[in-house]
């Protein structure tokens, strides 16, 4: 089973973070099959950068989102409508 989940990379307390297509039993920062995109939480404001034609693809093939994968493509999405 595929999962779509967050990945940490970056200093100790300046968390990055990559929005990857993992098998759900992978470790957090273990193997991936394809970065879709990334999510930067110390930026002012926040950036969150997806490839929603990928993320798109990955959920037709039946890979399941975590609920903060979600929310950031809730996000991204909205700031994209305002813009």
């Amino acid at each position: 089973m595929l999962s779509i989940r967050l990945t940490r990379l970056g200093a100790k307390k300046r968390p990055f973070y990559r929005i990857v297509v993992t098998e759900r039993d992978a470790k957090r920062d273990g193997r991936f099959v394809e970065i879709v995109g990334h999510y930067d939480p110390i930026a002012a404001p926040p950036v969150i950068k997806i490839d929603e034609e990928r993320y798109d693809h990955w959920v037709k093939m039946g890979a399941q989102p975590t609920d903060s994968v979600r929310r950031c493509l809730r996000t991204q999405r909205r700031a994209a409508a305002a813009t």
